[in-house]
């Protein structure tokens, strides 16, 4: 799962060191006067009082506008294509699936319960075929009934990667590992149903049949890319910029970039949602097209949170700490921060010139442009998040990352130089996304560091909402030489699959919308996925992650900056907040509402 936090200019960016230390010192007061102590499940507000417990929770009135702020726009809103994780957390406004995330705190809000479906499904003894009835009164935006052939439409839009690429494709891989199908929109079928792994034998029954039994298969259809889409609404490549709403909320109006508005959808029953408060009478997103100067209006009051929840910048982050702690948290995120190096670019097809980025880098400089221990995290050591089971957390540190070579090592990286035919160092660009300062400031920093080992890095900052065209495009970073991309992942559900499968697998390399940025084609990788879908036991599951993550880290396709920490700000006006691990630490939107 993407996260996106834009930013602004060089300069803003350039702040991020000089901060740290004020950073430091007033994160280090501690939590005083402002906090609630902890350690309940029902907080009052104060500093980390949404921090995987309910901030203000009986105080939820209906009625009001929810204003987010925003210095980024979603990769997309169509449900088949979004693929940034605040994307598929605002979502469920106006979306549902068979199942999703229970709307509570912490690690239990990353485990699911019916949405549209009335149950968990009816699983074969084989666990190859998932049986499900949908609720009754679920319903369209227009008040028509929402069926089971919608349902199985949605998925199979998962196939037409030629007009709607950019999302996550697990049911695609899952359900017709071997490619048969064509998709909706070249489907022979006059319904345009074709997909055999589905069937719909009513309008109320959906019937999933996986030709091997996966581990993960009710993660996957709690994800949005598994949400229904209604065939006569369906405007394909065009289908983001008015999502037709199955859930409380509708699109109003969109002006990519620029404002979002959703209103209630008057055809939603609560009755049929088990899982939606629908507190606002309004949800708005406003665009910023400068982050430091969005955090100015967050703490102003005049806006209520950041849709991209990745934490304030800076700038924004030392003022609020000083002045406004009780409206702040400090989760651990889902997510690793990290510099990825695609082998088609050369020299990093060279194992040994990938080793040599990860000595020179000085970690601590990193760890500090990101924001510090508190705002930026740990030093991260390997690739697998400590959210995900089978995580070793920084025990797992085969470059001593966060030990002897914290500051780098230009001896060593001097060596595998040496080793890889650049004796004199060489030269590469670091791809940035231009709107997020934390972003550019690790980016300068690598380069800093880099510089000092013979490899001369120059920075080429791209437009951060063109990503899925930009660095998610193979033949685009080979042509624009971009031998070291900047980026960051949380897991899609909780696990290594679901962490590691879009990276790392050999099959999820897209010509468009690639995640897999390093180009890994390792077949003992793919097969260390198939054992891991095999894995009967909570047990065997982390040892194969731990075999994972161990191919990848020592192949050196990585160079982690950090297991990742949010400084995240709410405004005073909000009620029922809380994060959770559902969305790597966010504050889940769906129940927020306005206080009385």
């Amino acid at each position: 799962m993407t996260t996106q936090r834009t930013s602004g200019r060089r300069k803003q960016a350039a702040a991020a060191a000089a901060v740290v230390a004020a950073l430091l010192t007033t994160a280090a007061c501690g939590g005083g006067d402002d906090s609630d102590g902890g350690g309940s499940k029902s907080g009052a507000a104060g500093f980390d009082a949404a921090n995987n417990k309910v901030a203000q929770a009986s105080l939820a009135k209906k009625g009001g506008e929810l204003k987010f702020a925003t210095a980024q726009d979603a990769d997309s809103w169509d449900t088949t294509r979004g693929y940034y994780g605040m994307a598929w957390n605002f979502m469920r406004y106006y979306s549902r699936q068979l199942v999703t995330y229970k709307t509570v705190p912490g690690q239990e809000g990353a485990t699911l319960q019916p949405d549209l479906a009335t149950d968990m499904g009816k699983v074969s003894a084989d666990k190859k075929t998932y049986t499900f009835t949908l609720r009754d009164g679920i319903t369209w935006e227009d008040g028509k009934p929402i069926t089971s052939k919608d349902v199985k439409y949605g998925i199979e839009r998962q196939w037409a990667q030629d007009v709607l690429s950019g999302g996550p494709v697990y049911l695609r891989d899952v359900l017709d590992p071997k490619g048969k199908y064509k998709g909706p929109y070249k489907d022979s079928d006059k319904e345009h149903l074709g997909l055999d792994a589905i069937e719909t034998p009513d309008d109320k029954t959906v019937v999933f049949h996986l030709p091997e039994a996966n581990s993960d298969f009710l993660q996957m259809i709690g994800l949005p890319s598994a949400s229904p889409v209604r065939q006569d609404m369906d405007t394909k490549s065009k289908y983001g910029l008015h999502p037709f709403s199955s859930g409380p909320y509708k699109f109003q109006t969109y002006e990519p970039g620029k404002s979002l508005v959703l209103v209630r959808n008057n055809n939603w029953k609560v009755s049929s949602d088990p899982v939606r408060k629908a507190y606002p009478d309004k949800i708005s997103v406003k665009y910023f097209t400068n982050a430091n100067d969005m955090d100015q209006r967050l703490i102003a009051g005049d806006y209520d949170l950041d849709l991209n929840q990745t934490g304030l910048s800076p700038q924004g982050r030392t003022v609020a700490l000083k002045q406004h702690k009780a409206n702040l948290d400090n989760p651990v995120s889902g997510y690793i921060r990290y510099a990825v190096f695609p082998q088609s670019v050369k020299p990093f097809d060279n194992i040994h010139c990938r080793k040599a980025a990860i000595y020179g880098a000085d970690h601590v400089s990193l760890q500090t442009a990101r924001g510090g221990p508190v705002a930026g995290g740990d030093i991260g050591t390997n690739m697998l998040p400590p959210s995900v089971p089978g995580s070793e957390g920084q025990k797992y540190d085969p470059y001593k990352l966060a030990t002897e070579n914290k500051n780098g090592n230009v001896a060593k990286a001097k060596e595998e130089l040496k080793a890889c035919g650049k004796p004199d160092g060489f030269e590469t660009t670091i791809a940035v996304r231009n709107n997020k300062p934390v972003e550019v400031a690790t980016a300068q920093s690598l380069q800093a560091s880099l510089k000092k080992v013979g490899i001369k890095a120059q920075i080429d900052q791209y437009d951060g909402s063109q990503t899925p065209g930009t660095i998610g495009s193979p033949s685009n970073v080979k042509k624009k030489g971009y031998g070291i991309i900047i980026m960051g992942w949380g897991p899609d559900f909780p696990s290594v699959q679901g962490y590691g499968l879009p990276l790392w697998n050999s099959k999820y390399i897209l010509d468009s919308g690639n995640n897999n940025y390093a180009l890994i084609k390792d077949k003992s990788i793919d097969k260390l996925f198939d054992d891991y879908t095999k894995a009967t036991s909570e047990a065997q599951q982390a040892e194969v992650a731990q075999q994972i993550n161990h191919k990848v880290t020592e192949g050196g396709y990585y160079l982690p900056f950090v297991f990742e920490r949010f400084v995240q700000w709410r405004s005073s006006r909000l009620a029922n907040v809380y994060s959770t691990n559902a969305y790597n630490a966010m504050y889940d939107f769906v129940n927020l509402g306005l206080k009385k």
